[in-house]
C-alpha cells in the first residue's frame, strides 16, 4: 500500500471516528475507546503533514 493510500484511509477513518463520537455520549466507555484512536489517528495525521484544522471538528 502507498503512502497517499495510507493517508487517505486514515483521513476518511478520522471523520467517521469524529462521527461516531459526536453520537455518543461524553461519559460513556464506548466514548473513551473511540477518543483513544481519535488521538492516535491525530497523531498520525499531524506526523504526516497533514494539517487537521478543517478535518477535526470534535476538536479535543
Amino acid at each position: 500500500m502507498s503512502e497517499k493510500e495510507m493517508l487517505k484511509i486514515s483521513v476518511e477513518e478520522f471523520s467517521r471516528i469524529q462521527e461516531y463520537m459526536l453520537s455518543c455520549d461524553k461519559d460513556s466507555e464506548v466514548y473513551r475507546k473511540i477518543k483513544r484512536r481519535y488521538i492516535e489517528l491525530k497523531v498520525i495525521l499531524t506526523a504526516s503533514g497533514i494539517n487537521l484544522t478543517e478535518l477535526d471538528i470534535v476538536k479535543e
